[in-house]
């Protein structure tokens, strides 16, 4: 039996096991993609808010020419970190059940992977499957449609076509820009009546530049009614209208998935997501399921980061090492 199993491989899970193996503890690593599967999701130009030391894990040092890292350059620290710690990562594997194990002593835990079905053992669970879990959906017809994305890479190939982003946040406007520098038409609709708070500073400018030079349409208060193979309706102001739309790419923000957390018997706040946890040791409500990274903070993708979430990892290998200690000693 494993001392303790974690669920998702991004930083926060891969710092966890780091700190479990460091107090000597056995620990494996479950992810439904491969490590640290939400940044390889990134727009593949992405730069970072964050400097790279504010990144680094498991005292690996993060070295970089620029002070902020590009996703690029995270895909390969992170990478480094796996091989130099030696930690135990079983990707594409998506965990289907959580119980507790029928003699009281620890939890079964089944996944899949391809069509074999994987039961594992441990005496503990780290759930730290991120924040990007689930696209916030629109409800409204035709968002189902083959040309419609939640998640935004690359412009290049949309050279030429007419695209339509919807949202107003960093993800819209950033989608936007990286759409017009590839050569796409580019129309931004956005329910807001101005530009949002929220914008990275270094970016707006760049984007109000874009906006004022005509070369990206933006629609202020512009409520989404359906969308079609070829054009996206909505209201202006009330007012219907519709433009055409060769692709969609709606940005509206994402939840994470809890599915786990309800199955285990961990009590969720239903109006901020906030799963409850010791804040002290990030133990849930559930005794030997600990809570590690942004799916701590619920809805709210702006409390707690990599650069803060890194460090649940040795509040969570703490509380367990003396917990096991405890055990062994009666």
């Amino acid at each position: 039996m494993l001392d303790c199993l974690i669920i998702g491989a991004g930083p926060c899970g891969l710092s966890a096991a780091i700190e479990m193996q460091d107090r000597g503890l056995a620990v494996e690593v479950i992810e439904k993609g491969n490590i640290v599967e939400a940044i390889y999701q990134y727009p593949t130009h992405q730069t970072f808010f964050s400097s790279s030391e504010k990144l680094e894990i498991g005292g690996v040092p993060f070295i970089n020419k620029e002070l902020k890292p590009k996703r690029q350059d995270a895909l390969v620290y992170y990478r480094e970190v796996v091989k130099r710690k030696e930690i135990t990562i079983r990707p594409f594997e998506t965990v289907e059940r959580i119980s507790k194990r029928v003699d009281g002593e620890g939890f079964e835990v089944v996944s899949s992977r391809m069509e074999e079905t994987v039961t594992r053992q441990a005496r503990a669970l780290v759930l730290a499957t991120g924040y990007y879990g689930l696209p916030n959906k629109m409800d409204v017809p035709g968002e189902e449609l083959p040309h419609v994305f939640h998640y935004f890479k690359e412009g290049h190939p949309f050279f030429g076509q007419d695209v339509v982003v919807i949202g107003g946040k960093n993800s819209s406007v950033d989608a936007a820009i990286e759409l017009e520098k590839a050569g796409a038409h580019v129309t931004l609709l956005y329910r807001g009546e101005a530009y949002s708070p929220s914008i990275k500073p270094w970016v707006l400018p760049n984007f109000e530049a874009l906006v004022r030079a005509e070369k990206v349409k933006l629609v202020f208060n512009a409520t989404i009614d359906s969308i079609t193979p070829t054009h996206v309706h909505y209201k202006e102001q009330g007012e219907a209208t519709s433009i055409k739309a060769d692709f969609v790419f709606a940005m509206t923000g994402y939840t994470p998935d809890v599915g786990l957390f309800a199955d285990a018997g961990i009590m969720i706040d239903g109006e901020t997501g906030i799963p409850d946890f010791n804040e002290e040791t990030m133990e849930s409500n559930v005794p030997g399921i600990y809570i590690a990274g942004v799916v701590a903070a619920g809805y709210d993708a702006n409390k707690i980061f990599i650069e803060n979430g890194r460090f649940h990892g040795e509040l969570i290998a703490t509380s367990l090492a003396n917990r096991l200690a405890r055990e062994t000693t009666r």
